[in-house]
């Protein structure tokens, strides 16, 4: 692949990503806006027309590895955790 072939397509991918943020804005301001009619109704879940839709508080569990390499030390943390390869693709300009 040439060279003006590879930087048409970083420009393409260029564009198309600033589109796709774009687009996600745009669907996150429909979240808030359903989210805050739902807030107002002081309702956390509703159905319209065919749909259900949820607004609701969710619980997870996360482990806290600040307080435990903090009371049980660093060694035993890094006992117990183990680096992953990957690769990692990024354009800088």
């Amino acid at each position: 692949m040439t060279n003006t072939l590879l930087l048409n397509k970083i420009e393409e991918l260029n564009e198309l990503e600033g589109m796709i943020e774009e687009i996600k804005a745009q669907a996150e301001a429909i979240k808030d806006d359903i989210k805050a009619e739902m807030t107002e109704r002081n309702v956390d879940e509703m159905m319209v027309e065919d749909y259900i839709v949820k607004y609701i508080d969710v619980l997870t569990t996360r482990f806290d590895t600040k307080r435990f390499k903090e009371q049980l030390g660093e060694g035993l943390y890094n006992e117990y955790t183990k680096q992953v390869p990957s690769k990692r693709f990024s354009i800088a300009h």
